[in-house]
């Protein structure tokens, strides 16, 4: 397999460079795919007019990659390509330690004590000297495999370094990128990594948590369940560090007014709601839904109004508009799939910044290690996760879990994953397993450094699970145990990132869904009348 060689690039052509990956056949005994990066439109021609090494060599891509000679690969085509080898190299490797365990079984075969009565010496000598030779040709060539691997993954590494630092967002002038982006082509004849280290770009997810732009109120934000808003309770919540109050009105439609009686600022959810007014504890003042004071007991009626925002319900959800632009005709969808049961609908607050807790939610590959005792218990380590979605979507599946999953703007996270039974994966995606989980997590900013969760947790099986007595209390335990998993390491994430730590310092290939929506959020609180991954946005919004 070649080694990697260090991409070549031309400063005076990087006013506005693009990555291209050109990838080309190799003739001759060893096959494969030669695949050159090149920070310029005519990829292929230049590489081949200037005799650039290639960056990695693809022994064997297999007919799920059929790439022709000279074509140009966008960056998730030429990743998927090293993936592929990567997958080969360790099919390779698992052949050479079966070929190992075969010929021991061929020693303990020649050893056995009845195949010595019926062979003379010299056979049994020839035999094992046979053996000798190919188990020292077997274990050269388990060594040759993992020699490979590692060479494998070092190019995953430097293909995702070079598409990292073409997807994450420049912190300089064109110049200062052009200076930091450039390598100088290999010039060593063993073809080993000469690459200067350069300065990385990345995330700046870091320091006090600052207030929050307007941009992000401008959504539709769901606060509460539908199940959790009898009439005659009323539900307190905080949005965007204003705190306000769900009740219903006497049409029994939600409204949703501020925490505040205008006469002495006494938090009206300490009150009681009283024909579909909610009346102030203190002096007995009522509000409707749309803040209007209807009621002044003791004294002479006023003209009194407090802060109402548009509120809205819709599939067993409370939605509220707390921007200051016209709210949106539409309000998304987050019912599960046709054919799933709810089964659980829980409410927790959360003393965390809603967007660490988004980015938690968003990363699978940390599941193996951080939650061993619940969900993921007795999951193995892969070699290599992927996170695997369009080039402008904000929606794909885990390899190798069989798990779907989205975010959806501006706050929900949803997914669905495929079990045999509790706490256990089956298959290789969604749609070879019999049975699912689906799960929606939706994190309201209440302030800076809490948010408001609400979990929905639906299941396509067992609906009589739901009339069993007591059956939402295990469920809450549960989700609350997987919670708290979390919390204590994203906790400590929100200290360190407070104190200036970089909480997104350095992504790798499996962030990806991740690093989308802080591009987004960052696009957001801009003020940017274009957001990325536009085509997602307009289908859910």
């Amino acid at each position: 397999m070649n080694t990697v060689a260090s991409p070549y690039l031309v400063p005076h052509l990087l006013i506005k460079p693009s990555l291209r990956f050109c990838s080309r056949k190799v003739l001759g005994r060893d096959g494969g795919i030669k695949v050159y990066a090149v920070l310029r439109e005519d990829g292929a021609e230049f590489a081949r007019n200037n005799n650039l090494e290639a960056l990695f060599h693809v022994d064997d891509p297999g007919p799920r990659v059929p790439i022709k000679k000279g074509k140009l690969l966008d960056v998730n085509q030429a990743l998927e390509v090293v993936r592929f080898d990567i997958q080969y190299c360790d099919w390779r490797a698992r052949q050479d330690l079966l070929t190992i365990m075969v010929l021991h079984n061929k020693v303990v075969e020649v050893l056995n004590p009845l195949a010595r009565e019926f062979k003379s010496i010299e056979t049994l000598r020839k035999e094992l000297a046979d053996l000798q030779q190919e188990l020292a040709k077997a274990h050269n060539q388990v060594h040759l495999s993992e020699t490979r691997v590692s060479s494998a993954l070092d190019k995953l590494a430097q293909m995702e370094t070079l598409v990292n630092d073409r997807l994450l967002p420049d912190g300089g002038s064109s110049t200062s990128t052009a200076e930091s982006t450039s390598l100088a082509p290999s010039t060593s004849s063993t073809g080993h990594v000469r690459a200067k280290k350069q300065p990385r770009r990345a995330l700046n997810v870091s320091g006090p948590v600052k207030p929050y732009n307007p941009s992000l109120k401008n959504f539709w934000y769901p606060v509460a369940f539908s199940s959790d808003l009898k009439e005659d309770t009323m539900v307190p919540i905080d949005c965007f560090e204003e705190q306000w109050v769900i009740f219903r009105g006497k049409d029994g439609r939600p409204g949703c007014v501020q925490n505040t009686c205008a006469h002495r600022a006494c938090p009206l959810h300490l009150g009681s709601v009283n024909e579909g007014r909610i009346q102030c504890p203190y002096h007995g003042w009522e509000y409707s839904t749309d803040g209007k004071c209807k009621k002044m007991p003791s004294t002479r009626m006023l003209d009194v109004r407090i802060q109402s925002l548009p509120c809205f319900e819709q599939e067993g959800m409370v939605w509220i508009w707390p921007g200051d632009e016209p709210p949106k005709s539409t309000i998304p969808s987050l019912l599960p799939p046709t054919g799933f049961t709810v089964h659980a609908e829980i409410v927790m607050e959360l003393p965390v910044e809603h967007g660490l807790l988004l980015d938690n939610l968003l990363d699978l590959a940390h599941a193996p290690f951080t939650h061993t005792s619940t969900f993921a218990k007795g999951w193995s380590v892969p070699s290599l996760v992927k996170f695997l979605t369009p080039a402008s979507g904000l929606q794909g599946y885990w390899d190798p879990y069989p798990i779907d999953m989205e975010f959806r703007p501006p706050c929900m996270v949803l997914s669905t994953i495929g079990i045999s039974k509790p706490g256990k994966l089956e298959g290789k995606s969604t749609q070879q397993c019999s049975t699912h989980l689906h799960q929606l997590h939706v994190c309201l900013p209440s302030s800076r450094n809490k948010t408001r969760l609400l979990y929905r947790m639906s299941l396509d099986f067992a609906p009589w699970l739901k009339h069993i007595p007591l059956m939402h209390l295990l469920w809450s335990h549960f989700a609350e145990k997987v919670l708290n998993e979390d919390l204590r390491l994203v906790l400590g994430q929100q200290e360190r990132m407070i104190n200036g730590a970089n909480v997104w310092n350095w992504p790798v290939s499996y962030d990806k869904l991740g690093i989308r929506y802080r591009l987004w959020r960052d696009t957001v609180e801009k003020g940017s009348d274009r957001l990325p991954f536009s085509n997602q946005l307009e289908s859910g919004s």
